[in-house]
């Protein structure tokens, strides 16, 4: 194992890779912004270094920078998190040139999964259902109408080169195409410098269901059970539990099998993320997205198959075995994630401000993944996640109480946060019952 880590990345997920460095007696060293200087995975590393201003272009998503951090301390692995330069395959190739270790997938099985067509064909090549859509971009507006049309409405239209749920419309009729079509190629030009849009068939009521897959240092890929991700607001995720209410034992089967395949045709190493839509309907289900990186919710994950991803991640990068039994993975009880926000609780738009009150609740099966605490402030520059929340139990009943209580006890005062949603869905009865999909919060409101 190596002995010292730098974690190009902030808040909690920086906090919660630090935490097993040091746990393994790895050196950890952060990079923060100026903005970030006093937020608590600045001062729980063992080293920091100011790399740039608030602005991430300047900072962190700053290659020179970060990669002079990394000289100037005598780190020999980065680890990029999730977001900012974590899916960046000219970033991975730059670290690995520069003689670094690079703790995530190769740089060609980023590339390959970065485009979402390329993903499409390469997922359909190696027998991972894929839903009817388009094999290459849409390349103006008449071959967007022509592709809906052979496809037949509802369908999503979808930039190429995007992720984390931005860049999507839906057009339920060539009208709506027409609009949407401009609006997707102009959102994913400025945002993705990729304008590249793809057409595909769009399921009224779906379900987001993925699947975690670890490619080991000796080349087998293996997949850690599946998480539900339906709870979700403009197509961003706001709760993941594991296993899904909705996948039965034959259906769990088919998932990772079809997820093992993704990782096998790219060749994929250490942690990534398989993303499925599952028709309720019919009980088919198609490939999404690949994420080639560790997931915001991957500690539903850790609770429900009793291992560190991190830990793996940190191993796979330096050649060695994992910590578990590739041939024994079974999942044990259940486990959820809320993603606290600093947002409106109803409409969800940002709520930055000062932390005047910070108190996280505790107990039996109760986890927290923080940023922040008190005295600390919510800046507008980053994602507005604060924290997140994971509760475990023996089975979804005794997951769902432990979270009610949980949510009543964690006390956040200052910046707007989403703690009262929580609260709410957590009496749903659409949730409670597990039959729900990506439409529950829009029913909600």
């Amino acid at each position: 194992m190596f002995e010292s880590l730098l974690v190009a990345n902030r808040g909690e997920i920086a906090r919660r890779i630090i935490r097993t460095a040091k746990r393994l007696g790895i050196r950890a060293i952060a990079v923060h912004s100026e903005a970030d200087a006093g937020l608590p995975f600045v001062t729980e590393a063992d080293q920091a270094v100011c790399v740039g201003p608030a602005n991430p272009a300047l900072s962190y998503r700053n290659v020179e920078a970060i990669l002079a951090a990394a000289k100037d301390t005598g780190a020999q692995a980065i680890h990029p998190g999730y977001g900012f330069l974590s899916e960046n395959a000219d970033f991975a190739r730059t670290v690995q040139a520069s003689g670094l270790i690079w703790v995530g997938p190769g740089a060609d099985a980023i590339t390959a999964m970065g485009d979402k067509i390329n993903a499409r064909n390469l997922m359909a090549a190696a027998g991972v259902p894929v839903a009817p859509g388009t094999t290459e971009p849409a390349a103006d507006l008449d071959a967007a109408v022509t592709a809906a049309a052979e496809i037949g409405y509802p369908v999503m239209v979808k930039a190429a080169a995007g992720g984390g749920g931005m860049g999507m419309g839906v057009a339920t009729d060539e009208a709506a195409l027409r609009s949407e079509y401009d609006k997707v190629r102009s959102f994913a030009e400025r945002m993705f410098g990729d304008g590249s849009v793809l057409i595909e068939r769009y399921f009224p009521r779906v379900r987001h269901v993925e699947v975690q897959i670890l490619g080991l240092a000796d080349g087998r890929v293996v997949a850690l059970g599946e998480r539900e991700c339906s709870v979700q607001r403009r197509n961003q995720k706001l709760v993941e539990e594991s296993p899904s209410p909705a996948v039965s034992p034959e259906l769990r089967e088919r998932f990772l099998a079809a997820a093992v395949r993704a990782g096998e045709a790219v060749n994929y190493r250490n942690a990534g993320t398989v993303e499925c839509l599952l028709d309720p309907a019919s009980g088919e289900f198609f490939f999404l997205e690949m994420n080639t990186r560790l997931q915001v919710e991957h500690p539903v994950t850790e609770y429900v198959y009793g291992v560190d991803l991190v830990e793996e991640q940190l191993r796979v990068a330096a050649g060695l075995a994992p910590t578990f039994d590739p041939d024994a993975l079974a999942p044990r009880g259940h486990a959820i994630e809320l993603r606290i926000n600093a947002e409106d609780p109803k409409r969800f738009l940002p709520g930055p401000g000062a932390i005047s009150t910070w108190n996280e609740p505790a107990g039996e099966g109760v986890r927290v993944d923080s940023g922040y605490v008190a005295g600390n402030t919510v800046t507008p520059f980053y994602d507005s996640l604060l924290a997140k929340l994971i509760v475990s139990g023996r089975d979804r009943t005794e997951a769902v109480e432990r979270a009610r209580a949980a949510v009543a006890q964690f006390e956040i005062a200052g910046p707007k946060n989403n703690l009262p949603f929580f609260a709410e869905l957590l009496e749903n009865p659409e949730f409670l019952s597990g039959d729900y999909d990506t439409g529950i919060v829009s029913r909600m409101r």
